[in-house]
């Protein structure tokens, strides 16, 4: 197992305070489908040392039709189910926004779901970006809105043409890595490129993407990562910011 790009001794998650990007309120999107996943997931992120999270269910046009007011109270129910449970790690909300046909209605709705100084999080398509990507991104950012960009690392178009992530950069968009990528969760493709933008410094923040136990199971894997490893000691992490 420890090889040359793994360690011996695992990775402290305990060092970022907060894990943001997940999907811990039952029966809304592709994440937790019961109360008691739900509790079981968070009470391991808890035994991991994390003091928050911030759960982040999807928002999207097609599949997955949330708004704040379904998300919000689903969060009541699972903090409600904490507090029976004796859990005592702070639980917020927020969303994963798909930049899709809907978003430009959603802005203009004042509703959008943030965290922290006004940080929203935002995904792409795993097919293409979204044509007014970059429009998106502007009208956001004009709004006062600090644009997050989800798992950059999965988006294969992009794979061969690492300039689109650094325009990105240029134009101050937040990169969040999902640490399970480092362990081979996508595959060995996005583990290289993650590996590669760590080299580079271009992530910001670090979240697990929780959906269940299979994602747990890599995000613990994931820790006697050397990347991650130099990831968490560069200083650049802003998980505890939030």
């Amino acid at each position: 197992m420890f090889g040359g790009n793994t360690l011996k001794e695992p990775v402290d998650y305990g060092v970022l305070k907060t894990d943001f990007h997940s999907h811990l309120i039952p029966g809304i999107d592709d994440g937790v489908k019961s109360i008691s996943e739900a509790l079981s997931l968070i009470r391991r992120l808890q035994e991991l040392g994390f003091k928050k999270i911030i759960t982040t269910p999807h928002i999207q046009d097609e599949f997955y039709k949330n708004t704040p007011e379904r998300i919000m109270g689903g969060l009541g129910e699972v903090k409600a189910a904490m507090a029976e449970a004796g859990l005592e790690i702070e639980l917020e909300a927020a969303a994963e926004y798909l930049l899709d046909d809907g978003f430009e209605q959603k802005m203009k709705s004042g509703q959008l779901m943030i965290f922290g100084r006004k940080f929203i999080l935002v995904e792409l398509s795993y097919f293409s970006p979204h044509p007014n990507l970059l429009s998106f991104i502007f009208e956001l950012q004009l709004e006062g809105y600090q644009v997050i960009l989800a798992h950059p690392e999965r988006y294969s178009y992009w794979f061969n043409d690492l300039k689109k992530f650094e325009e990105l950069k240029n134009r101050s968009v937040f990169f969040q890595l999902n640490t399970v990528s480092l362990s081979g969760f996508y595959g060995s493709d996005v583990k290289k490129i993650a590996e590669k933008m760590i080299e580079l410094g271009m992530y910001d923040f670090a979240g697990s993407d929780m959906h269940n136990q299979h994602y747990m199971d890599s995000f613990i894997k994931a820790r006697f990562e050397k990347s991650l490893k130099k990831l968490m000691e560069s200083g650049v992490l802003k998980n505890d910011q939030l």
